[in-house]
């Protein structure tokens, strides 16, 4: 949401509150001349009418800053009643502004004829306000094309279409890199936002003494300007917009709460949290499991042997879809690759876990 933007709502609070200040005054005097009696001074130099003004304009201004507030917050929740808005959205939100003033109009006028007029007439332009505000936010509503009756399942809508929910990136997808070919295959229609706190996570590694943490960092570095580059695919970088909020995973709840926002992460912890919290998650290695063929006991396959296991003799290595292969008796292959057979297969909460043995100890 850009500065502009950000301020509308604190406009209209503004005029809103403004409106019930003159209300209030008006109201005041009417109060004060009712009880001046024989128009003496009864506060220093102010007689009964100015007391009462001053009172009513404080009154206004004390509560209207509240009643405003919460009114314009409650007509469009989040201050983005501008932001994103088309040609049909405009025209629409503006029949249903004007509509609402006139229906708004008709019925209030008789409160004209009751009380101070002065008073009246700002009590009535401020329900002439608010129904703008409301007919403006109803009428595009009703304009606005709706997502999906399947949100959980990509559409093929282009980035940034009207109706398409964004996307925040975490930091562990960008390290995992499968986000390019996702997003070059199109499972992926909305725009994507990186907030800086997962770019300052990324620097941070990229930063690092260690050599796997530097690594890491880079390569997530990396593939967010891979993916900005991409013909097709929507990426901006946002502002930190829950500063409240001391660690970066719960800033991203955060974030995809208020926005309203899909979270897409290769973090298991950070998807169920999000989950919990009602954050719509898109998991890349939910992903990868929904569309790898799955690896059935009895496949014969070549693996790279990476490092060793948690128990003497093991080695792991990984497939292409992520899969990890624990390899029995193969510590002292590690860095090659090892053809072996797969023994037995383990779901697990961040993908499968397979167990296999080189072909020459499995018999072949």
């Amino acid at each position: 949401m850009t500065p502009r933007l950000a301020r509308v709502p604190d406009l209209a609070a503004e005029i809103l509150r403004l409106l019930l200040v003159i209300a209030g005054a008006a109201l005041g005097h009417q109060v004060g001349v009712a009880l001046a009696g024989d128009g003496g001074a009864v506060l220093g130099v102010f007689d009964a009418p100015t007391v009462g003004v001053i009172v009513g304009a404080g009154l206004g201004y004390s509560l209207g800053g509240v009643l405003a507030r919460r009114t314009v917050r409650a007509v469009d929740q989040g201050g983005d009643a501008l932001a994103g808005l088309s040609s049909d959205e405009l025209v629409a939100g503006s029949l249903g502004a004007l509509v609402a003033t006139a229906l708004t109009a008709l019925i209030s006028w008789p409160l004209l004829l009751f009380g101070p007029v002065r008073a009246t007439a700002a009590l009535v332009v401020f329900l002439l306000v608010v129904a703008a505000l409301l007919g403006f936010r109803v009428g595009r509503a009703a304009r606005r094309p709706t997502a999906p009756a399947h949100p959980d399942v990509a559409g093929t809508a282009p980035p940034g279409a009207p109706g398409v929910r964004p996307v925040v990136v975490d930091s562990s997808v960008a390290i995992d890199g499968r986000i390019v070919e996702v997003a070059r295959a199109g499972f992926l229609p909305g725009p994507l936002l990186v907030p800086m706190p997962v770019i300052e996570e990324l620097q941070g590694l990229a930063d690092s003494a260690d050599d796997t943490r530097r690594a890491r960092g880079q390569r997530g570095l990396s593939i967010l300007e891979v993916l900005r580059a991409e013909p097709g695919v929507d990426l901006a970088a946002i502002g930190d917009e829950a500063p409240g909020v001391p660690q970066v995973d719960a800033k991203l709840v955060r974030i995809c709460l208020d926005r309203p926002a899909a979270l897409l992460t290769c973090d298991v912890p950070l998807a169920r949290t999000a989950a919990l919290a009602g954050v719509r998650v898109l998991n890349v290695h939910q992903l990868a499991r929904a569309v790898s063929p799955p690896v059935a006991v009895g496949d014969e396959m070549t693996v790279l042997l990476r490092r060793r296991g948690r128990e003497p003799g093991q080695a792991v290595g990984h497939l292409e879809d992520g899969t990890m292969v624990v390899v029995e008796q193969a510590a002292d292959r590690v860095g090659s690759r090892v053809l072996v057979r797969i023994a037995s297969v383990i779901p697990t909460a961040g993908g499968r876990m397979a167990f296999a043995a080189p072909l020459e100890e499995a018999g072949r």
